[in-house]
């Protein structure tokens, strides 16, 4: 049993000269937060940020080049700021406006963008044509963000109640005229500009032309709201972050990690990067050795580690871990936390996602339910016993108790990362083996959440590069999370008890 770290990584910033070729093997993406602090995440390279310095207005947005050497930040009184390769071509900053400034999107060749005000005000620079704006006409509501058509280089502008504004860009439908129990936040266009997506500040998800819905977290429960999306290069899928730095990935978007769970300045904005794929930078240095302990480790002497992962209950809605006070001070700065899933049934919960599984299989909500209930007692047990629950936490799904029915162990499990997550928690992932996943939850259920593996082969290095490969051959899946932990044996002796193995991928 256990459990592993998880996913905030902070890229160092790299040294002068001209920036490295990207790599376009993996799509990644960056973060920016309001004092200019950028996040950048799957391998995508870091090229600076303005955080830890002064700013006169804060930054709203930002974009990134289209070879992802380099991105802009936008200030809401349109001052800009460029790295990397990404040219200035000027700003607004300094010169008087009639509306902050909301939003930012960059031309197709780099060579140019746009910043839009909450006005509809549209600014051009360098090779960005100015096709036109909503400056001096009256909205319903302002406007929070634009997104470029990359077949025709025109754009859309988006106001808070959905209403779209299309300027050398098809209009392909809006929820203007529709109530939403939210605001629009944010959009994203889908690569070959007949399509585009609107995200509102609950997670929920409006596709408009041939932009998919791949999901939403429309009706889960959020402690911090959703302020932006990206788009994934092929347009089947999409990024999430709320104003925590909390990333939450659908369709082809791979999951990479979100912000350090406490930030100086919320997170305002995300943007597409090309990446390495590259794990690095999580709570557990790469390389790191350590071990995870449960209740049948209580009184034993703990060995020494850098990585521990600990036990909060033992059994869904089970009894908490009575050592779990004590393992949490032993695992000191490697601390995680873990819960032991097993299967129930609830009538409901907070979680409205649960009411969106499928009507034909009438376990799958109860069992939603039971895991967003069961996931939330486990951070209620946490706090009270005082320990620190804003670390990385894992759910241990394995074999033990579960039902015959794969659909409703999928549900149960999506019920608790939903739990975890609605108490402001930016980091969670699955612990599970390679052969053993799809038999529980079924072959299609494969959440972007990052993976520890459990693996006894003794081979730490070979389990982070061959787990999911390995998986295949087995005719089984995992999540589709990067594996950033693994345990690889169980047979660590120490003082007469033997322990769990873990290794940081």
């Amino acid at each position: 049993m256990l459990v592993l770290l998880l996913a905030a990584l902070v890229a160092v910033e790299l040294p002068g000269g001209r920036p490295a070729k990207a790599s376009t093997t993996s799509t990644a993406y960056w973060l920016a937060a309001a004092d200019g602090g950028v996040f950048a995440f799957g391998g995508a390279p870091f090229y600076g940020s303005m955080g830890g310095r002064p700013l006169n207005r804060p930054i709203v947005g930002m974009a990134g080049t289209h070879d992802s050497l380099g991105y802009w930040l936008v200030a809401s009184d349109g001052g800009i700021f460029a790295f990397g390769d990404a040219p200035f071509d000027g700003s607004m900053g300094g010169r008087p406006l009639n509306r902050p400034i909301v939003g930012m999107a960059a031309t197709p060749d780099g060579q140019g963008y746009w910043l839009v005000a909450s006005d509809g005000g549209i600014f051009a620079f360098g090779d960005a044509p100015f096709d036109g704006s909503m400056g001096g006409r009256p909205l319903n509501r302002p406007i929070v963000g634009m997104a470029v058509d990359p077949a025709t280089g025109g754009y859309w502008l988006v106001a808070s109640d959905g209403g779209i504004f299309a300027f050398g860009a098809p209009f392909e439908g809006s929820t203007g005229n529709l109530v939403l129990n939210k605001p629009i936040v944010g959009m994203a266009a889908t690569p070959d500009g007949q399509g585009y997506w609107l995200v509102a500040s609950d997670g929920g998800i409006f596709a408009f032309g041939d932009a998919p819905f791949d999901g939403s977290m429309g009706g889960v429960p959020l402690r911090h709201p959703i302020v932006g999306m990206a788009a994934t290069p092929s347009g089947q899928g999409y990024w999430f972050t709320d104003s925590n730095g909390a990333v939450s990935a659908f369709g082809d978007a791979g999951y990479w990690g979100s912000a350090p769970q406490v930030l100086n300045s919320p997170v305002v904005s995300i943007a597409p990067a090309r990446g390495t794929g590259a794990i690095s930078g999580f709570f557990f240095q790469s390389g790191a050795y350590g071990n995870d302990v449960s209740n049948w480790d209580c009184g034993m002497a703990l060995p020494g580690h850098a990585i521990g992962v600990v036990e909060v209950v033992g059994w869904a809605f089970g009894s908490v871990n009575p050592c779990l006070a004590q393992q949490a001070a032993w695992a000191g700065a490697g601390l995680n936390l873990y819960v032991f899933l097993s299967f129930g049934k609830q009538a409901s919960s907070a979680d409205g996602n649960c009411a969106t599984f499928s009507p034909a299989d009438p376990g799958a909500a109860p069992a939603c339910n039971f895991g967003f209930d069961a996931a939330q007692d486990a951070f209620a047990k946490a706090q009270a016993a005082g320990v620190d629950t804003g670390v990385a936490w894992w759910l241990d799904v394995e074999p033990a108790n579960w039902s015959g029915d794969v659909t409703a162990n999928a549900a149960e499990v999506q019920g608790a990362l939903d739990g975890l997550r609605a108490e402001g928690l930016n980091n969670v992932g699955i612990y599970t083996a390679p052969g053993t996943w799809a038999g529980i939850v079924g072959p299609s259920y494969s959440p972007a959440v990052p993976v520890w593996l459990a693996w006894w082969t003794g081979n730490p290095q070979s389990n982070c590069t061959n787990g999911r490969s390995y998986a295949a051959s087995l005719g089984a899946s995992l999540p589709t999370g990067p594996i950033v932990l693994t345990q690889y044996t169980d047979s660590i002796s120490y003082l007469g008890h033997t322990f769990d193995g873990d290794y940081a991928c």
